[in-house]
C-alpha cells in the first residue's frame, strides 16, 4: 500500500501544471462554499445578538389583563414573582430589563409619522446606547427633565427626523391611545438622532420609560415588557424551559408551542392565542428571541443548501474536466501500463492506483481551497465596518464573523473525494482492463 501511495503522488507530480490547475479548479469550489457556510454559521448569531440589544432581552415576559367589562390592556403589574423565580432559576443571569412601548402619530410643523415608540430605562439599559450610533445629539439628553419634572427625550432616526424636519431640542406632538385605549395625546423633545441603516433602524424611536408610562396611563410600578439576558445564546431555549416550568402554578401562563412550518411565527401564535381562548385575571406569555427571530433559520438553512448546490454545480462542471484528463493519461501512459500489467500488476491495483490519484488530488485541493477560505475570512474579520453600516444587523460590533462547523467541512470533504473519484473511474477502470500486449504493441 505504501508504495502505491508513493507512486500515486509521483505521478501526481510529474505534471504539476495540470495537477495544479485541477487542483486549483477544486480548491476554488471549495473555498466559495466554504465561505457561505462560515457566512451562514454566524449569521443567526450575530442577528440574534444585535436583536436582543435592541430589543433588550433573550427572553422576554409579557402581562395580559383581563377585565370585567370583557376589555384588555397589556401591563404587567406586579412582578415580584416574575423577578423572584428568573433570579432562583436562571443562574448565572446577566441583566434584565423593563420596557413599555406605544405605536403612535409623531406630529411637527404639520408633518404626521406613525412610529413605534420603545421607553426604556436609560439609567440602565448600557446595552441599547452601545447598539444606537447618534449622528446628533447625546444620550446625556435623555436624562434632562422638562417642567413637569419628566424625562421626554426622544430618539430618532435620520429617516423619521428628516421625514418631519426636526432637529435637536425641537419639540415633536404624540398622539396615541392609553393601555385602556383611550386617546391621549404628549410632548417629546428630540434628545438624539440616530443613524439609519435602513430597514432595521425604522423599527423604533426610544424614549424614556417613565415618560411612556404615564402616556400610556400606566399605574406607578407598572410595565409592560420584562427582558432578561442569559450568558449564552446557544441556551437559551434551555433557560427559557426551566424558567417556564418554574412559573407554572405560581402564576397564569399562555401555552409556549413552537409553530409549525406552514405556520405563522410563534410569537405571531401566541398574540392570537389571546384573543382566542377565554380566561380572566392577569396572563402571562413567556417567548424568547429564537420565537421572534425563527425565520432567521430559515435562512439559514437556504443558505447551506444553497452553498451545497453551488458546491455540487461546480464539481459536476470540474467532473467533466478530471474524467477528460484521467482520459488523457491513460493515453500518456499505456507503456507504463503495459509493463506493470507485464510484471504481474493485478488490474485491481492499476485501478487503485489512479483512483489514488484522484483521492490525493482532492484532498491537496480541498485543503487549499480551506486556505484561501480561512485566509479571506481572516482578512474580513479584521476590517471594521462600523455600527452606522447598512449590513450591521449582520455584523458583530462592526465586523464580519464566520463559523464553520466540523461536521460541514467533512461532508463537503466527502463530496468533493466521492465526485472526484467518481470522475476518475471510468477512463481508470479502462485502463486496468488493458491487456499487457495490446498496451505494450499500440506504443
Amino acid at each position: 500500500m505504501t508504495k502505491m501511495i508513493l507512486i500515486a503522488l509521483r505521478n501526481l507530480n510529474r505534471q504539476k501544471r495540470r495537477t495544479y490547475l485541477l487542483g486549483g479548479a477544486i480548491a476554488f469550489g471549495v473555498a466559495i462554499v466554504t465561505l457561505i457556510n462560515g457566512f451562514a454559521g454566524s449569521f443567526v448569531e450575530n442577528v440574534s445578538e444585535n436583536f436582543s440589544q435592541l430589543l433588550a432581552g433573550h427572553i422576554f415576559v409579557q402581562g395580559r389583563e383581563r377585565l370585567s367589562d370583557g376589555s384588555e390592556r397589556r401591563l404587567i403589574a406586579d412582578d415580584a414573582l416574575l423577578i423572584g423565580t428568573m433570579n432562583e432559576v436562571i443562574r448565572p443571569l446577566v441583566t434584565y430589563t423593563k420596557r413599555s412601548e406605544f405605536s403612535g402619530a409623531l406630529i411637527f410643523q404639520g408633518t404626521s409619522v406613525r412610529q413605534n415608540v420603545v421607553g426604556a430605562d436609560w439609567d440602565q439599559e448600557v446595552f441599547l446606547r452601545e447598539r444606537l450610533v447618534l449622528v446628533d445629539g447625546a444620550f446625556e439628553n435623555m436624562l434632562r427633565r422638562n417642567r413637569e419634572g419628566l424625562r421626554n427625550g426622544i430618539i430618532l432616526t435620520e429617516t423619521i427626523a428628516r421625514r418631519l424636519r426636526a432637529e435637536i431640542d425641537d419639540r415633536i406632538t404624540i398622539r396615541m391611545q392609553t393601555v385602556d385605549g383611550q386617546q391621549n395625546v404628549g410632548e417629546f423633545t428630540v434628545a438624539g438622532i440616530s443613524y439609519d441603516p435602513g430597514l432595521f433602524g425604522q423599527l423604533s424611536a426610544y424614549a424614556d420609560l417613565g415618560y411612556v408610562n404615564e402616556l400610556l396611563r400606566v399605574p406607578d410600578g407598572s410595565y409592560q415588557t420584562l427582558g432578561i439576558f442569559v450568558q449564552n445564546l446557544g441556551q437559551i431555549e434551555q433557560w427559557v424551559n426551566r424558567y417556564y416550568e418554574a412559573l407554572e402554578g405560581r402564576v397564569d401562563l399562555f401555552e409556549r408551542s413552537a409553530a409549525d412550518e406552514d405556520r405563522e411565527n410563534p410569537v405571531a401564535q401566541l398574540f392570537r392565542e389571546t384573543t382566542d381562548e377565554e380566561w380572566e385575571g392577569t396572563r402571562y406569555r413567556v417567548y424568547t428571541l429564537n420565537d421572534i427571530l425563527s425565520e432567521v433559520d430559515q435562512i439559514v438553512g437556504l443558505l447551506n443548501q444553497t452553498a451545497l448546490v453551488i458546491l455540487i454545480v461546480l464539481f459536476v462542471i470540474i467532473m467533466v474536466g478530471i474524467t477528460n484528463t484521467f482520459r488523457m493519461i491513460m493515453y500518456e501512459r499505456i507503456r507504463e501500463i503495459g509493463t506493470m500489467r507485464a510484471l504481474g500488476m493485478q488490474r485491481e491495483r492499476v485501478l487503485g492506483n489512479f483512483l489514488l490519484e484522484a483521492l490525493f488530488l482532492a484532498i491537496g485541493g480541498v485543503l487549499a481551497g480551506l486556505l484561501v477560505a480561512g485566509s479571506v475570512m481572516l482578512v474580513l474579520s479584521r476590517i471594521s465596518m462600523g455600527l452606522d453600516s447598512p449590513i450591521f444587523i449582520l455584523l458583530k460590533n462592526g465586523y464580519f464573523t464566520f463559523r464553520v462547523s466540523l461536521l460541514q467541512v467533512l461532508m463537503n470533504t466527502g463530496i468533493v473525494a466521492s465526485l472526484t473519484i467518481l470522475a476518475a473511474f471510468l477512463p481508470s477502470r479502462r485502463a486496468a482492463r488493458m491487456e499487457p500486449v495490446d498496451a505494450l504493441r499500440s506504443v
